[in-house]
This record gives C-alpha cells, sequence and structure tokens, in this order.
C-alpha cells in the first residue's frame, strides 16, 4: 500500500459510519447544506442514487482528506467544519490556497482534469464531509446537466478568487494583505456580537502568515499595530474586530 492509499484508508477508518452525528448528511434532503447544494431540485430517483453512492465521513481537526500528488478519487461536499487547502513548495514550505467551509466542494478540479490532487486538503475544525467517488460523479454530470452547470459555476469562481489573490500578492503590500485577510475572514466566519465582529474560525499564526504570504513574524507585528490602533482585539485565539471601516481603508491601500 502506497503513502497515498495509506492515508487514505487510515482517514476512512477513523471516519466511520458508526457516528450517528453523521445521520444528517446521508441524505442531501436533510443535510444543513441543502439550500446551497449542488443537488438541490434533482428528483427522487436522483436522490436515492446519489445517497447510495456517498459517503458521510468525519474528520478530527488536524486530519487529512487527500494529499498533494495522489490519485483524485473523488470529491468532497463539505457539511460542516472547515478545511484549508494547502500546496508545498519544493523546500516544504507550506502556502495555503484558501480556506473551504460549509457547502464548498472540494477535489472538484482534479476530477474532472483527471489529474492527481494538485493540494492538500486539511481540516482545521472538527468536520463533516461526504465523499463522492470519481466514476460516480462523471456518470452522474453526464445524466444531470443542472448539477454539471453548477459544478461549472463553482469552478469558475474558484478561479475568480484565485485570480484575485495573485493580483493582490502582486500589487498590494503585506499591511494590505493582512487587513484583506481579516475582512476575508469577517464575511465568511464572522458573528456580530455586542463586543465587535468576532471571527468564529480558529487560525494559527503560521496558517495566517500562510495565506497572505508572508513571515510569521511580520504577520505578528502587523496584528499587533492593528490592536495598538484599536482596530482588533484577541479572546484567546479568536480575533474580534472592532473597525471594519479602518481595516477597509487599509486594504485599499489608503492611509
Amino acid at each position: 500500500m502506497n503513502l497515498y492509499d495509506s492515508v487514505r484508508h487510515s482517514e476512512l477508518e477513523d471516519a466511520s459510519l458508526t457516528n450517528r452525528d453523521l445521520d444528517t448528511y446521508r441524505s442531501c434532503k436533510t443535510c444543513p447544506t441543502c439550500s446551497n447544494s449542488i443537488f438541490r431540485d434533482t428528483g427522487d430517483s436522483f436522490q436515492l442514487e446519489l445517497q447510495g453512492n456517498k459517503t458521510p465521513q468525519a474528520f478530527k481537526k488536524g486530519q487529512t482528506l487527500f494529499v498533494e500528488g495522489g490519485p483524485s478519487f473523488g470529491m468532497y461536499c463539505i457539511g460542516e467544519g472547515n478545511i484549508k487547502v494547502s500546496k508545498l513548495s519544493p523546500d516544504g514550505k507550506e502556502s495555503i490556497v484558501r480556506i473551504a467551509s460549509q457547502g464548498s466542494l472540494l477535489g472538484h478540479r482534479s476530477v474532472f482534469a483527471n489529474e492527481p490532487y494538485m493540494a492538500s486538503a486539511i481540516s482545521i475544525a472538527d468536520s463533516k464531509v461526504c465523499f463522492l467517488d470519481k466514476e460516480h460523479v462523471l456518470d452522474m454530470v453526464e445524466k444531470q446537466p443542472g448539477v454539471a452547470l453548477r459544478i461549472l459555476k463553482v469552478i469558475a469562481k474558484d478561479l475568480g478568487v484565485s485570480e484575485n489573490k495573485l493580483a493582490d500578492f502582486s500589487q498590494k503590500n503585506v499591511r494590505e494583505r493582512v487587513a484583506g485577510l481579516l475582512i476575508y475572514l469577517s464575511q465568511n466566519f464572522g458573528n456580530q456580537t455586542d463586543d465587535g465582529l468576532r471571527l468564529e474560525i480558529k487560525l494559527t499564526r503560521d496558517e495566517m502568515a500562510s495565506i497572505v504570504g508572508t513571515a510569521t513574524e511580520t504577520l505578528i507585528r502587523f496584528l499587533s499595530e492593528f490592536k495598538e490602533e484599536g482596530l482588533i482585539v484577541q479572546d484567546k485565539k479568536i480575533i474580534i474586530i472592532k473597525n471594519m471601516a479602518q481595516l477597509e481603508t487599509y486594504s485599499q491601500g489608503e492611509v
């Protein structure tokens, strides 16, 4: 058994369906992401076929869904939790491409390109996902043009995000990128409270630095500056945004 097979085998064992919490995800109709699912509005016969061909799985924080360079066995739909998608440089340094959350697809591009996974996917919070075998996915899109169109839209959106990130790296300095990261996290994981906009996601400083493409020490310095200016505060590992307007000003390169 090679590295990729052993990783997948061990994760499948850890993601045993004996977990009762996975019952909600056995049917797309009872999944919390149903309203945003690419499989919404499909008929009962399709839903039954899909239910028989998908595998709900539970991943604990730190567990790997798939490995960069490994064969693309299929794609994943996230029902709950957060997954980081990252690539390794030749010297072994991690670069986080994106943070995928509830309703996101993973591995779909590799499935349709018939290529190995081009990045690794690691759970950064206890997560529940549904795995769809590659052969079934390809057969499914032939039978369901509506599903194929939605997957195409997802791929197009992912491409737009990648293009914007590339532009940020080439056009924005580190302060602007750090401010932009906080804004992005607030839009996707923010929860308005009496104390401010609370980011309900726990990223290490190394992970945040990887996302914006800078050294961890540099990221910490800018976060400290933002705290001194009263733009953010911290509640243990959670960041609370107090002044979104100023962060937006910084992200646009305005002083």
